[in-house]
This record gives C-alpha cells, structure tokens and sequence, in this order.
C-alpha cells in the first residue's frame, strides 16, 4: 500500500482573542499556500496513479490545496485538525488497503502517522506546510516493513 501525506499548504494565521477572526476550519491559503499548493500539485500530478483514492480534511485550506491537483476527492471529518492517527490509519485502511491513497490534512496528525509507522517519537516528526511524505508498505522476509519512498518540500520544486 502507498501511503502518500500531504500537509496543508500555509493558511491564513489564527489572531488570539480577534473577536471577528474565522472559525478555524474555515481559514483559507495565503497567495503563498496557493503557490505552494500549486507547484506541489504538478509534482504530485505527474507521480500519483490514476486510481489513486484523494481523501481531504473537511478544513476550507485542505480543500483549496485538493483543489490545485485537479482530481476527485472525498472530505472526511475524521480527517479534521487533531484526529488522532489511528482514526486516519483505520480510514485508510493501513496496510491492507491494495490502492494508493493521498491524505490532505493537518500537522500535528500526520507528523504522528508518520512517527507511529516509522517508530520514531511522536515529536520526531514535523511536516512543512505544503510538504508530502510518501510511505509505502511492503512485506520483505516474512515481515512487515514501511518504506519512506520520498518527502518533497514545496519550496525545492
């Protein structure tokens, strides 16, 4: 199975105590997460595979960052800020499911899967904004292993 986590690209910031400050999930990309959002969209347009299942954050940012790739998605509430991994590993299906799948969503959730299926520390692992992180399961001597196919970076494409 591959695994492929796309991290958001950057969204308007949160102003503490702004009394006319939007609700969270409906936070939009800044020009620059529009950029991002975009140059990621080519590089991930020309890897993914046709049949590749695009599951999203119901967050107005995810959605624009879904959009700048051009595919059919599904939103997802369990993929919404601070699910916790298991919830998005379960929906995915991880390791059985036999379809890529690309997740859109939120630091700190998927720096946790990331964490969780390579066994690092939780706090080991930080996800950029706009940033993906590929990962693939494969079974290699009778066991079990996940492979980090790639990790690209918005601001290197």
């Amino acid at each position: 199975m591959d695994l492929i986590l796309w991290r958001h690209a950057e969204a308007e910031d949160v102003v503490p105590g702004d009394a006319n400050a939007k609700p969270d999930l409906e936070r939009s990309l800044t020009p620059r997460g529009e950029k991002q959002a975009a140059r990621m969209a080519t590089w991930l347009d020309r890897q993914l595979p046709e049949g590749a299942r695009i599951l999203v954050s119901p967050a107005r940012r995810c959605e624009q960052t879904a959009l700048a790739l051009g595919r059919k998605y599904k939103i997802r509430a369990e993929l919404g800020p601070d699910a916790p991994p298991s919830q998005v590993l379960e929906l995915v299906q991880w390791p059985s499911n036999k379809l890529p799948i690309l997740v859109i969503g939120h630091q700190p959730t998927l720096g946790q899967v990331i964490a969780q299926l390579l066994n690092l520390q939780e706090s080991d692992c930080t996800v950029k904004k706009g940033a993906v992180w590929w990962l693939r399961n494969r079974e290699r001597e009778g066991g079990a292993q996940t492979v980090v196919v790639t990790v690209q970076s918005p601001e290197v494409l």
